[in-house]
């Protein structure tokens, strides 16, 4: 089913070609102006040759595919652009600088090293500046989230439940408050994981920094790639990846907690974020 889905895809994709609908239209036209029907009838023939061998072939295939992953890359860029647009001047500048950075270690490897292409590792910094820019719109948005808990309502929600917990002579009413005990005390837990979270994503930041200024140092100090080449690129992409998945987790609690308290009616223990949208 899936490469009957790809087929028709790059199916698709031949007869939308230019070369195709100016091919078709110079067969229109001459059979407009010979009154002739034999235009047309060539036409469907070759029409019929072409859709059953340019959308086969690989090499059609690797073109499309080509523009398809230009495409998609152009739309990430764009998208990227418009985020920093969003942040504050300083987050710009931050970026901005980084941004200046990397390009600075392209051209001091080239121009240091006498080599005509990047390696691989060195070209990875292209990720890591894209990292850089996407943990930095995650660290923004958690310290704003931070800013807009208003833990001591959350606090004195849990004293009350506690407080209604112990004198509540009703089993059933003193399992509810017991529930919303639970959740509020997993909430104040998550508060400081929330914290943990965003010191972690700072130092991250601060890594990708301060690794972009070490590889600059070093191909310009000991312009060798071998030299270049001993960096532990791979740790600080581990790193990354670690921390966003640290990241997605906290996100996961978060969203369920802001959940339970959507639906019990107290938005006022909601994020800035979630509050706006009930």
């Amino acid at each position: 089913m899936a490469e009957r889905k790809l087929s028709l895809e790059y199916l698709k994709e031949a007869v939308m070609e230019p070369v195709n609908f100016w091919g078709m239209a110079g067969f229109a036209v001459a059979a407009a102006y010979t009154w002739s029907p034999i235009p047309l009838a060539a036409a469907l023939v070759a029409e019929g040759a072409y859709l059953a061998t340019v959308p086969a072939s690989n090499i059609y295939r690797r073109l499309v595919d080509g523009r398809n992953r230009k495409r998609l890359l152009d739309q990430r860029n764009r998208m990227r652009e418009r985020l920093i647009e969003s942040f504050d001047p300083r987050e710009r500048e931050a970026v901005l600088y980084l941004k200046w950075l990397k390009n600075k270690v392209f051209d001091n490897y080239l121009k240091f090293t006498g080599s005509k292409d990047l390696p691989m590792n060195i070209r990875s910094l292209e990720q890591r500046w894209e990292d850089f820019v996407d943990l930095l719109d995650v660290y923004r948005r958690r310290k704003h989230h931070l800013r807009s808990i208003n833990r001591q309502a959350v606090q004195n929600q849990l004293v009350q439940a506690e407080r209604t917990v112990e004198s509540s002579s009703d089993d059933r009413s003193r399992r509810i408050q017991q529930a919303n005990v639970e959740i509020l005390k997993r909430r104040l837990a998550q508060f400081s994981e929330l914290e943990r979270s965003v010191k972690l994503v700072e130092g991250q930041l601060q890594s990708i920094e301060n690794f972009f200024g070490l590889v600059n140092d070093q191909v310009v100090t000991l312009p060798t790639p071998e030299r270049v080449s001993s960096l532990d690129f791979e740790q600080l992409s581990d790193s990354i990846a670690m921390t966003k998945q640290m990241l997605e987790e906290t996100s996961d609690v978060m969203g369920m907690l802001d959940t339970h308290n959507r639906e019990a009616g107290n938005y006022d223990l909601l994020s800035s974020s979630s509050s706006s949208a009930k």
